[in-house]
Order: structure tokens, then C-alpha cells, then sequence
């Protein structure tokens, strides 16, 4: 089912508003999840945490490490070595609190419910206390990370479950691309035969490609490292393919070149074009580094980052489209370097 909102009510507001649908099962405990991350999920784990730490009213935050300087921009969690229990609890901290994060993957039980009650009663009280309320202000508006994990944090109810397991936001369209490499990189070592590989007679292969079945691909074509290629997709000779996402029903046709990029569905590449965007990934050197959310635009100008060809987008033949983004159903005519084109 998908539930939606009559106003953005906040992380608390929005589950507590859909409390009833939410226990109408009869559920034990239930998992909450943030749509804008990547990562392995591993929500047994997490439940065998659960059943072996704390009571039955007891919560459970998946939480993974980052360094010291991009732990700022997250929720830190600071808990007890030795039973995990969240002793505090602070979100974006203007100073170094922990290099435990929250990765916004939560176990509830149905008591949650109680907690984020009384904070929404709480809420109530106030505004009815503010006279100088504006009146835009509402008591629904609840959330989870500052108003609820804050309060609960040294209570004996709310714990840390540490993953080494990959995680990552997805705040912009270039993190995509980075969440393709995770999600490429965990089917090599947990799903390889979906993965493709070189053989007589196809494309050349480098690192780990994901290739749909009904795809089309030149012989000649050399794909990868990090490399997605939705269903239908041709990809015709010469073609060379490395961190990029093709979706379904594109064609990249002889000798293109697409690098850093996102190909969308039905969009047509000439040939001898160059697509190609600039990567945003975190620092390889540190194992706890995480991607930077980069604003769109910087100093007035368009930041560097990936490429992304809307839906049914058409790039002529021998052009170059440099860290640009592409609305959808556009036919270009010429060359564009950093460009937004409406």
C-alpha cells in the first residue's frame, strides 16, 4: 500500500499519523526504512539483534561509522560498548560527537507509538502556549531523529545495531552512480552469476557489468567497470561503457563514448558522441568516508558532477555532452559543457 501524507508531517509525524494501517497485521515489530539510502539491509541481522538484546519494547538503529569530519552532517550516536544501548543521541552535531552514524533503517515495535504520542501531546501544549504562534505551525509535525531518538537515547530502550556492511545516502543524482558500484560490487561476491562475464563471441568485460538479458550488445563493445544495462538497450560497435547507467530501451550506437553517466530510457547516443560526466565519490583512502551531497550549483555555476540524458533524449553524432544535465524529450543540435538544458 502506499500512504500518503495530507501535509509533510516529518519523519514521526508521517508513521504516527498511519499508526493504525501500520499495526493492522497484528505485527510484532516492523521495519522502517528511509527511501534515499543504499546499502546490504541486513534487516535478520537486525532482528536476531533484537530477540537477544533488551525486552520486547525496545527499538533498534542500524548504525555504521564514518570519519570524524563527515560524521557532522549525520545523526551520531554515542553507545555503550558492551550491550550497544544508545546512551546519546545527537543529530547533525555542530561538534565531533561519534563516528557512529545513523543509517535511517529502523526495528520498531508497536510501543514507538507511545513515545512519538507524547512528544505529539507535548507539541500540543505548546502551541497552545505560543500566542505568538504564526499558525503555520502544527503538533502532527514530528521528528523521529531530534524529537523522539533524543528523548528515548539513555532510557534502556533504544539500541545500536553496527554494520561493516556497505551504506550510503543517495541525495543526488551522481550518489546513483556510486550506489550501482555497492550494489554491483555485493552480487560479485553474494550473486555472481547475475553478473556478466567474458565469453567467445561477446562484448569485452571489465570489473563487475550488470547486463539485461533482452540487451543487445556489439561484440566489439567494452564494458565496465560499474556498468548497468537495462533491458532492451543496443549498443552497437566500438562502444565503450564505464561507471554509467543505461535504462531500458537506449541505443548507443557505433564508436560512442559514455563515461560517468546516466543514459535515460529510450534515449539515442550517435555515433562517434562523447557523454561523460565528472564522479563525486568519496575519498578511496579512507574506509570510512561517505559521498558529499553537492548542491546543484556553486559560486553561481553548475557543479561538476555526472552526466544525465533525460527519457527519449537524442544526442546527434559527433558531439561532446560534458557534466550537463538533460531534460527529458530534448533533440540536441550541437556540443554542451556544464550546462542545464531546459
Amino acid at each position: 500500500r502506499y500512504l500518503q501524507e495530507y501535509a509533510a508531517l516529518g519523519t514521526g509525524g508521517g508513521i504516527y499519523h498511519f499508526r493504525d494501517q501500520i499495526l493492522s497485521g497484528g505485527a510484532e515489530a516492523f521495519f522502517v526504512l528511509n527511501a534515499d539510502v543504499c546499502s546490504e539491509f541486513p534487516l535478520q541481522e537486525m532482528l536476531e539483534f533484537w530477540q537477544q538484546h533488551g525486552d520486547v519494547h525496545s527499538f533498534v538503529i542500524l548504525g555504521t561509522t564514518a570519519n570524524r569530519t563527515q560524521a557532522l552532517n549525520y545523526g551520531c550516536i554515542v553507545a555503550n560498548v558492551d550491550t550497544q544501548e544508545v546512551q546519546h543521541y545527537v543529530e547533525k552535531p555542530s561538534t565531533f560527537v561519534s563516528e557512529i552514524i545513523n543509517c535511517g533503517i529502523y526495528l520498531f515495535t508497536p510501543a514507538i507509538f507511545q513515545h512519538i504520542g507524547e512528544v505529539f501531546q507535548r507539541n500540543q501544549q505548546e502551541l497552545v502556549l505560543e500566542e505568538s504562534s504564526n499558525g503555520w505551525q502544527r503538533a502532527e509535525v514530528i521528528r523521529l531523529e531530534q524529537d523522539v531518538f533524543t528523548a528515548l537515547a539513555g532510557s534502556g530502550k533504544l539500541y545500536v545495531y553496527k554494520t561493516d556492511g556497505f551504506w550510503s545516502q543517495i541525495k543526488s543524482a551522481g550518489s546513483a552512480i556510486y550506489a550501482s558500484r555497492l550494489y554491483l560490487n555485493q552480487y560479485s561476491k553474494s550473486h555472481p552469476e547475475r553478473l556478466a562475464q567474458n565469453k567467445p563471441g561477446g562484448p569485452i568485460i571489465r570489473g563487475n557489468v550488470y547486463i539485461h538479458p533482452t540487451a543487445s550488445i556489439d561484440s566489439t563493445a567494452v564494458l565496465g567497470p560499474n556498468v548497468s544495462i537495462g533491458e532492451g538497450v543496443m549498443v552497437g560497435a566500438g562502444v565503450r561503457v564505464r561507471e554509467s547507467i543505461v535504462l531500458h530501451g537506449a541505443s548507443l550506437h557505433d564508436h560512442t563514448c559514455v563515461l560517468n553517466t546516466i543514459v535515460g530510457w529510450d534515449s539515442t547516443i550517435g555515433r562517434w558522441a562523447r557523454v561523460e560526466g565528472t564522479p563525486s565519490d568519496p575519498n578511496p583512502n579512507d574506509p570510512y568516508a561517505r559521498i558529499n551531497s553537492e548542491t546543484l550549483f556553486r559560486d553561481g555555476r553548475l557543479t561538476p558532477s555526472i552526466t544525465i540524458l533525460g527519457c527519449s533524449v537524442t544526442i546527434p553524432a559527433e558531439v561532446v555532452i560534458l557534466n550537463s544535465i538533460v531534460l527529458p524529450h530534448k533533440e540536441l543540435s550541437h556540443s554542451y559543457k556544464n550546462q542545464i538544458i531546459l
